[in-house]
């Protein structure tokens, strides 16, 4: 039977162990979560991904949906930030998408169903991007755990966006 030092010793070792045991702090990775329209998705997107170390940002067009804090449109993207438009009925979809496009985000994605067409695809090729450009907009966004409610969809997204940072498929394969 080990004894306490020998635990401790053994629970350095790893240091992702010793993260989550509150032996060492997390490595003080950047990155930005980019919840693009003001839904419940978005709130339970931004809220855990405060607590996953992400800096949360919510833009919303529109000033009568808009809450405090949320900007008016896509700020500067750098290759920390993983951008997910909550929602895919949007006017505004297109012109939100290739703006985002414009810039090296590390991920770009829309909530939707994966068994429709994502209607990103004809409005942004109706704006003139290129297929290129287009193919670089992920949907579905997240794990497939059959989510269904506000609170399960953030969870399934902010996981896969944390599979896909690692270089993960997520799911019980090791």
């Amino acid at each position: 039977m080990a004894n306490h030092a020998e635990e401790a010793d053994a629970v350095a070792a790893d240091a992702a162990c010793a993260v989550a045991h509150g032996a060492a702090a997390p490595a003080g990775v950047e990155r930005t979560l980019v919840a693009v329209f003001a839904s419940p998705v978005a709130d339970y997107l931004l809220r855990y991904g405060g607590d996953l170390g992400y800096h949360a940002v919510l833009v919303e067009p529109d000033a009568a949906r808009a809450p405090d804090g949320a900007l008016p449109a896509i700020p500067t993207l750098d290759a920390t930030v993983d951008l997910v438009v909550t929602d895919h009925h949007r006017a505004e979809l297109g012109v939100l998408l290739r703006d985002a496009l414009r810039h090296p985000a590390r991920w770009i994605g829309v909530l939707g169903n994966p068994r429709h067409e994502g209607p990103h695809v004809r409005a942004l090729g109706e704006l003139g991007v290129p297929p290129e450009e287009i193919a670089r907009v992920h949907r579905p966004v997240g794990l497939n755990i059959g989510s269904r409610t506000p609170p399960e969809i953030a969870v399934a997204t902010l996981a896969g966006l944390l599979a896909d940072r690692n270089g993960r498929l997520g799911g019980f394969e090791f």
